[in-house]
Formats: C-alpha cells, structure tokens, sequence
C-alpha cells in the first residue's frame, strides 16, 4: 500500500483467500450479506472460516475486525466448495457462504461468539432456503448442537423447510435430550 491508498475489503479477502486454504466469508456475515439479518449492528466483526487454524495480519483486523475460525461443521466428505459462492454483484469476488450453508456456520457459533436469541431472530427471517441444499449439508453436518438446532428451531419457528431438513438430519439429531452449559451460563436443553 502506498501512503494515502485506502484498501477495500473486497481486496483484502481476496488476498487472504489466496493464503489460507478453505478461506470464505460465512456465518451471520454471510447471512447478512445475502439478505438474511437482524438488526445488524454498524461495526459487526466479519465472520470468517477457513480449513487450518491461522491469525489474520494486524492491519487487516485494524481495518476489518474480524473473528476467523477453523472449526467446521461439516465432515471432509462434503464436496469441496459446496455451498460456497461469489456474490452475484461480484462475480470475481471472494467466496461466500449461500444461505443454507451459512445459517449452520453461524448455528456453530451459538454459545460461543453468537448469542442465542439473535441467532434464533437471524433464523426466522431464512424462510426461503432451498431444502436440497440444505439437506446435503445436514448429511455431513458432525455436530449434534448445529443439527438439532436446526431443526428444532425450524419446527418451532414453523419455517416451510423444517420438515425436510428434520428428514435430512436423521440420525444426527440422536434419540435422547442434548443439553449443554453455554459460555455466557445460558443452559441449553435440545429436544432429539
């Protein structure tokens, strides 16, 4: 960069996806950027996955906070890049979580970096996904949390897929009650 040069986001992921492997856009950043949100605040940490553990370079934080993972949902028998995308305005752009993929990223989250009334808010606006993809990504989804989740939220929140992805989950949703301490102290009990 030279003095006075102002960089773009849309350039510094693209820089990074060239270093760190399986390196996208995901989670509720994905979510809000394909139109799925609740109340989004003004300086959101962008959420950023990728397949090896790495730290982000200071002055993209500085610029671009940010929160990077490498815990995946998924099992490695997901087909690379499933569910993976540019944005439609930019074509060339950096990959991007489509909204079913995105929604079990964040579903991750929850309890860690995402609180869970937000994301059950944030879930209730995904009544358009598309129950093929998301039932490929519920049959290589490895946590239980994040599937049942999933689906229990959906019946509740009556979302026109919920049935499908119930289906998708099968087994993973196991048969007895999963409950868990959150790291805030939020008990969360899931029925199977």
């Amino acid at each position: 960069m030279f003095p006075g040069d102002t960089l773009r986001r849309e350039d510094c992921l693209k820089f990074l996806s060239r270093r760190v492997p399986g390196f996208h856009v995901g989670g509720k950043t994905a979510l809000a950027w394909r139109g799925i949100r609740h109340n989004l605040p003004a300086r959101e940490p962008l959420s950023l996955l990728g397949e090896v553990r790495a730290s982000l370079p200071d002055w993209f934080q500085k610029r671009f906070p940010s929160r990077y993972t490498a815990r995946n949902p998924f099992s490695l028998k997901l087909p690379k890049n499933f569910g993976l995308q540019p944005l439609p305005e930019i074509p060339d752009g950096v990959l991007v979580s489509v909204p079913e993929r995105a929604l079990l990223e964040m579903l991750t989250e929850v309890g860690v970096h995402q609180g869970v009334e937000e994301a059950r808010n944030i879930m209730e606006g995904a009544r358009s996904l598309r129950p093929e993809v998301l039932a490929t990504l519920l049959k290589h989804c490895e946590r239980v949390k994040v599937a049942r989740l999933c689906v229990c939220w959906a019946e509740e929140l009556n979302l026109p897929w919920a049935t499908s992805a119930r289906k998708a989950a099968g087994t993973r949703l196991g048969g007895s009650r999963w409950t868990a301490r959150l790291k805030d102290g939020t008990l969360l009990v899931l029925k199977p």
